[in-house]
């Protein structure tokens, strides 16, 4: 299978244009169309749509851009690890849970630089399905995950836990709720795929509650955002203890507890089982579940 061609399909399907996909790739229109036409040839399938309004994938085109998007990031993985023999260059790919990876995990990434200088190291924060998808097709090769992820392209080392607090900066919410009266505060959401928002509602499960009987009034895909809104009084939220240490301490927050529940969430290194660890990953590995770590 032609690579080339492989990627002048995925760039074209990701700026929904082939004149777009030209310009980035140095080619003709024509040139490009004949090179997607080629790989359609190739996989005896059409791959796209066209339109005045850009490109749509058939069927045969979705499953196509799946394994592209994996077997272009494996690509340029090989292509950076050859350069990093040839150049001495050590280089530390992490993906995290936004829940460490925005607080805890910058303190943790400075110290093990300090005592690592030769390493670059990057770090690319998601929520946990979107970690864990990454690790399973090599576009990162060591992640943090907030939960559980159950997949056989995973092998996880829990590394610690921390309470979920349910937290306000409104001075009329009482310190205690019932469940009943949790279901009527103004809750804020982390998004779908958020290891934050599976370990909320997998506790409410036991009592019957679930995502549709809260009063969410919006969701947010960053804990940071949550933690400002909620200091600005906007609504309520679930909030890692250790993300909001000063912000209790100082009385800018409070927490509220919630009758017959008590939230754990559970942290997690993973790595692709298929994947070779060189020794400055199995260092950063050793460390990450050492109490050398020093979370912020």
């Amino acid at each position: 299978m032609n690579l080339q061609y492989m990627k002048a399909f995925y760039v074209t399907v990701k700026v929904n244009s082939i004149s777009k996909a030209a310009k980035i790739l140095h080619l003709t229109q024509p040139g490009l169309s004949m090179q997607i036409q080629a790989l359609e040839k190739e996989l005896q399938v059409s791959l796209l749509n066209r339109s005045n309004k850009g490109v749509e994938l058939t069927d045969a085109g979705k499953v196509v851009f799946d394994y592209a998007t994996t077997i272009l990031s494996l690509k340029d993985n090989i292509e950076r690890d050859l350069e990093s023999l040839k150049t001495d260059k050590k280089s530390l790919l992490i993906g995290s849970c936004k829940a460490l990876g925005e607080y805890a995990l910058p303190c943790s990434i400075y110290v093990f630089k300090h005592n690592h200088k030769d390493v670059d190291i990057n770090i690319e924060i998601s929520n946990t399905a979107n970690v864990a998808e990454n690790i399973i097709n090599k576009t990162i090769n060591i992640g943090i995950l907030h939960g559980i992820v159950k997949s056989k392209g995973l092998c996880i080392e829990k590394i610690t836990s921390d309470r979920l607090l349910l937290v306000t900066s409104l001075p009329l919410v009482k310190n205690e709720v019932s469940l009943e009266d949790f279901k009527r505060l103004p809750l804020i959401f982390r998004e779908n795929g958020s290891g934050t928002r599976k370990t909320i509602l997998d506790a409410l499960t036991p009592f019957k509650i679930g995502y549709e009987d809260l009063n969410i009034i919006y969701e947010l895909n960053s804990m940071e955002a949550i933690k400002t809104s909620v200091l600005s009084g906007k609504g309520i939220s679930f909030i890692p203890e250790l993300t909001i240490k000063r912000e209790l301490k100082d009385g800018l927050l409070k927490e509220i507890k919630i009758d017959k529940l008590d939230l754990i969430s559970d942290f997690y290194l993973a790595y692709n089982p298929d994947h070779y660890i060189i020794n400055y990953e199995q260092e950063f590995i050793h460390f990450i579940k050492s109490s050398k770590r020093g979370f912020c």
